[in-house]
């Protein structure tokens, strides 16, 4: 397909020239193609730029391209900028968005009379496939584009989505996908993701981004803080730029840091907060604001991470250390977002360690090494969750329906006994439940499984998805105005009176109504900190390791501020570094209490798992363990008795059977099984007209799992709790990869007190909320005492 003389003539009246990576998309007559391209280079226009061709050429029955994006922003966004070169050709083409926060009456006309070019997420989508008109909305479907696929290709999101374009392929067989990204770290694992036949067109990478880290001022203190020590140096970073991005790793934190920019900014310069857990109003009013032009800068998570096109944003800041250098690369593409422009981007580290981090996250940059962890084989709870979804658009056969979901990327390796497994469920509840008439929800008839009782279907499509926010509740203004939401469990501590942050402000409790947190405007100077949803973000493994050997070569401490340098310094005269292939743990007293120190680099979750299996065998061995707390980059253990022998307590294949048995009785797992049992269907906290709390969702899963347990302890759901558990909640995969990895080998070092690199640690021990001066004093030289006790003092 050549590129007609009105898009030649439009490109060069844009003062452009089409890139060889969109001329070549466009030419593509593969039924799937992976183009992966900088950011700034045009992927999204190439990825349309076949299907505005084609539609030019006249009219298409039905829909002709089906756009898919993991944010509902970006979905929004590229709505706005696909419609200009539109309107500017005069074609007469029709495209719309769908997502959650598309108004009910244009999704109800958009299933009678789909728009030329629909845009969507993945959550919509499935939707969209459970109604008995999906033959004929997607009958005629030409293209499919996935966007920013590598972020879907991380989750259940993604393995749902591979699941509707296999639905997608059955209905309309011509069918061609088009997968789009900038950050790929195994093109060949995300070209298998996408689909069969998948072939990978490569875009000139373009310049290196100039990316540094921030000289502040005053320099990061040894734990925490969340980098707002450095909140003056990055409002001068604003006032020297036109709009700037500022990235922060989760929604509390931004919070925190949005107030601290606040304080400094002594102009009034337009500055937004963006992240998930605020309201609809809010996020569309910051996106439409930096659409336009007029905020100055913005403080978001990872809300506005992808694709997003404001071509005004010069500079890019990312408070805290990345933990991922592929994320890294991405936030950075907000900057200069044009072709061969390099972006521009600070790095803030917010405490000492991450200074370390960043560092080396800043070469692997260079290095174009990006990081990620290959993804397991696709969950069988998204699987039923599809079956069921499946029955709401019309009886199937199972044969079929097999092999279609076969042929997805995740599931290419399930076997027909999986499969059926998942159908019996479907059908019956399994063998614990098969007497509920609840759920029985799929019968066989004439060869064909369809819904016992269509009735069902609403309930089904209520709770449609992957991301299970049940835990939250709505906070509005007094009168209605809505802020966003909190979770539910700080909202249980907040009493009439009590002041907390969101949306940037201040707010008053009022009190609760209809399942919704009242709140009023205060003054309050000293608000609590709310919890969202959201996840914490741990070092990638690659991340990690690149750390270790950063450790123990010498010659590139020289590019540290000289405070780090004479840090790792400090603890190598005291005590030694921490090797790649050995397990380095130090003991020493204080007080009453004896500590130890286990430097596993293996990621926060990681560590926290390691925590439950050492003082589970520290308490079989009599050694009275008291608590541990974990980063990541390792885990501190105090207890009665010292450890004089670690190494016998990382002994014994029994690991992962010893956990499972912790598990099976432990409050973690049933918050686990909640994440399947939701996503399959087995419970539904979105009923008409109702919604359940999240306390009645936790009392109705822990039922669920208690009866589960002790009846079926095989259950389908069970078997993915565990996996789950195991993968993702305490990563143990990557406990074992450490352990693997040293085979035995412990450095134990035993110090008289506390080491540079372990003070950190202890200084994580002392953080508890505190209140008025007499307490802050006391913390305040609690740190300064156990800074002295490791020789390093405060950062000069």
């Amino acid at each position: 397909m050549e590129l007609p003389k009105l898009f030649t003539d439009w490109f060069a009246g844009q003062g452009w020239q089409p890139h060889p990576h969109q001329l070549a998309l466009l030419e593509a007559t593969d039924p799937a193609m992976l183009l992966i391209a900088p950011t700034g280079g045009g992927k999204t226009l190439a990825g349309f730029l076949p299907s505005l061709v084609e539609l030019s050429q006249g009219p298409h029955e039905g829909m002709h391209t089906l756009y898919v994006s993991p944010l509902k922003a970006l979905a929004a966004d590229i709505r706005r900028n696909l419609q200009r070169p539109v309107d500017e050709m005069g074609l007469d083409i029709r495209i719309e968005d769908r997502t959650g926060d598309t108004k009910q009456s244009q999704r109800q006309r958009q299933r009678v009379d789909p728009p030329d070019i629909l845009l969507t997420t993945p959550e919509s989508l499935s939707l969209l496939l459970s109604y008995p008109e999906a033959p004929k909305i997607f009958g005629g479907l030409r293209r499919v584009i996935v966007d920013e696929i590598h972020a879907l290709a991380e989750s259940k999101r993604g393995d749902q989505l591979t699941l509707c374009l296999e639905r997608l392929a059955t209905l309309a067989p011509d069918m061609r996908r088009a997968g789009l990204s900038a950050t790929v770290e195994d093109p060949p694992a995300l070209a298998r993701f996408l689909g069969p036949e998948t072939r990978i067109l490569l875009a000139d990478p373009g310049p290196d981004p100039d990316i540094r880290m921030l000289q502040a001022e005053l320099p990061a203190p040894w734990y925490g803080q969340g980098g707002r020590h450095a909140a003056r140096d990055v409002m001068e970073m604003v006032r020297r730029h036109t709009t700037t991005i500022i990235f922060i790793n989760t929604r509390a934190q931004s919070e925190l840091f949005f107030q601290e920019l606040w304080a400094q900014n002594h102009e009034n310069l337009p500055i937004g907060l963006h992240h998930g857990s605020l309201s609809r109003e809010q996020r569309q009013g910051v996106e439409a604001a930096m659409a336009n032009g007029t905020l100055r800068a913005v403080v978001a998570t990872g809300s506005l991470d992808l694709g997003i096109d404001w071509g005004d944003v010069d500079l890019v800041i990312q408070v805290g250390a990345p933990k991922n250098v592929k994320r890294l690369v991405q936030r950075i593409g907000r900057a200069n977002h044009r072709y061969n422009a390099p972006s521009k981007a600070l790095l803030v580290p917010a405490n000492q360690f991450e200074i370390i981090e960043c560092q080396v996250a800043l070469e692997a940059v260079e290095e174009r090494d990006l990081d990620g962890d290959p993804r397991p084989d696709g969950p069988l709870d998204v699987l039923c969750q599809h079956i069921l979804l499946t029955a709401c658009s019309a009886p199937f056969d199972a044969t079929a329906l097999y092999r279609e979901v076969k042929r997805a990327g995740p599931y290419r390796g399930l076997t027909r006994a999986a499969f059926d497994r998942c159908l019996d469920y479907c059908a019956t509840g399994g063998y614990a439940l098969r007497a509920y008439d609840r759920y029985q929800r799929l019968v066989e008839r004439g060869g064909l499984w369809q819904l016992r009782d269509p009735r069902i279907t609403r309930d089904l499509r209520l709770n449609i998805g992957t991301i299970i926010d049940w835990n939250n509740l709505k906070v509005s203004f007094r009168g209605g105005k809505p802020l966003g939401e909190i979770e539910e469990g700080f909202a249980a501590t907040l009493s009439p009176g009590d002041t907390f942050l969101i949306g940037g402000q201040v707010v008053r409790y009022e009190g609760m109504r209809e399942m919704t947190v009242q709140v009023t405007k205060s003054p309050g100077k000293d608000p609590m900190i709310a919890t969202f949803g959201g996840t914490k973000l741990a070092m990638s493994t690659k991340l990690a390791h690149r750390v270790v050997e950063f450790l123990n070569d010498r010659e590139r401490w020289r590019v540290l501020p000289h405070h780090t340098a004479e840090w790792l310094n400090l603890q190598t005269e005291v005590s030694r570094m921490p090797q790649a292939d050995r397990l380095l743990v130090e003991t020493f007293p204080r007080g009453p209490k004896w500590f130890s120190t286990w430097y596993a680099f293996a990621g926060r979750n990681a560590h926290q798992t390691l925590g439950v299996i050492l003082t589970r065998r520290m308490e079989e061995a009599g050694l009275c363990p008291m608590g541990f707390v974990a980063n990541d980059y390792g885990l501190l253990i105090w207890s009665l008795d010292p450890v004089n022998d670690p190494g016998a307590l990382i002994e014994g294949k029994d690991l992962r059977e010893a956990l499972d048995t912790w598990f099976a009785s432990n409050m973690m797992m049933k918050r686990t099984f909640k994440i399947p049992a939701r996503v399959a269907g087995l419970i539904s906290p979105n009923l008409p007209g109702q919604r359940k709390t999240g306390k009645q969702a936790t009392f109705s899963t822990d039922i669920l799992y208690d009866t589960l347990l002790r009846y079926d302890p095989d259950h389908l759901m069970l078997e993915v709790t565990r996996d789950e558990a195991m993968r993702g909640l305490v990563d143990f995969d990557r406990v074992e990869e450490m352990l693997a990895r040293v085979q035995g080998r412990v450095d134990h070092v035993r110090v008289e007190h506390v080491t540079p690199m372990a003070a950190p640690l202890i200084l994580e021990v002392g953080r508890v909320p505190v209140k008025g001066e007499a307490e802050r004093r006391l913390l305040d030289e609690e740190i300064g005492l156990v800074l002295a006790e490791a020789g390093i003092g405060a950062p000069a």
